[in-house]
């Protein structure tokens, strides 16, 4: 494993400009559509076709996207990319079967560890930015139908005037040791026996990112902690998260687990963590996640690798 668990964290490459003054022309889509250099990453739902090689499938624009919700992305190596995005057709219709015998289809938590890096980024980008969309179709102010504007990065109320822009919820995630090095995994209420991680929650209002690593240990797990340290960041558009990665230092060790929230936590080794993970009762994240990441900090190899 190279020294950084983060160094290929997926969908964090900083490759793309996104051009932000050129959403700004009204023209800017109709324009983008009639050039045939033009990229086109298709949505459908919360999937998009790929090519044999499972990169994405990319193609130049048809008239039919002119009926999708169109999203300009911005520039890759110079190249405008946008996304078009429809909702999933309904499970056994014509039109569903149709699509998914064209290309092979996928979600972005399937491939995201696949794709080249800035696809990867593109991906992410159109999934979060579509989220958005799909759940703030209304003004908050006034509860009328909003329409999309700058080319896809604004939604204007045309009853009161107001502008609403993409929300993007912070969460800290964070690995805990204690003083003997051991690390704390907890077990959500919803997970299956065996399924451990990190804790993590969402920044509230007012707060630091030191702060609400502090609080949400305490609060799930009645640990204090100090010695909070910024590790790395990952956008997770599953629906609109950046999660913001941490470590920090337990000064307590006893565990009170919130019930509505862990149903078990627990202090490991390294040596008791590879144990188990190997006869498969411990079942840990993905390498798509910073979660499987902070583990591999701590760790010291990759989680695929035990």
């Amino acid at each position: 494993m190279a020294n950084d668990p983060m160094h290929d964290l997926p969908m964090t490459a900083s490759v793309i400009d996104r051009d932000g003054p050129a959403r700004t022309d009204p023209g800017r889509l109709e324009t983008l559509l009639a050039d045939p250099a033009t990229r086109v990453i298709e949505l459908h739902g919360d999937r998009s076709p790929l090519r044999p090689d499972r990169s994405l499938d990319l193609r130049p624009p048809v008239p039919e996207d002119a009926d999708a919700l169109l999203l300009y992305l911005g520039l890759l190596d110079g190249v405008a990319h946008v996304a078009a995005c429809r909702p999933l057709p309904p499970k056994g219709g014509a039109s569903r079967e149709e699509k998914l015998d064209a290309a092979p289809f996928a979600g972005l938590r399937e491939v995201a560890t696949e794709l080249p890096e800035a696809q990867a980024a593109l991906f992410a980008t159109a999934l979060g930015l579509a989220n958005w969309h799909a759940r703030h179709p209304r003004c908050p102010r006034c509860g009328e139908p909003t329409e999309v504007v700058q080319s896809g990065w604004v939604r204007r109320c045309p009853h009161d005037g107001s502008e609403h822009y993409p929300r993007t919820d912070p969460a800290v995630i964070m690995a805990v040791t204690d003083a003997q090095d051991r690390l704390l995994l907890a077990r959500n209420i919803g997970w299956p026996e065996g399924r451990f991680s990190v804790l993590a929650g969402f920044v509230e209002p007012g707060e630091t990112i030191a702060g609400a690593v502090i609080r949400e240990v305490g609060e799930e797990v009645g640990v204090a902690i100090t010695d909070v340290r910024f590790v790395a960041d990952q956008p997770w558009p599953f629906p609109a998260s950046l999660m913001l990665g941490c470590t920090a230092r337990a000064t307590t060790t006893d565990l009170v687990c919130q019930p509505d929230e862990i149903a078990e936590a627990r202090w490991f080794t390294r040596e008791e963590f590879r144990a188990e993970l190997r006869e498969g009762y411990l079942r840990a994240a993905g390498r798509l996640s910073i979660s499987a990441r902070l583990i591999e900090g701590w760790l010291g190899e990759r989680l695929d690798q035990v």
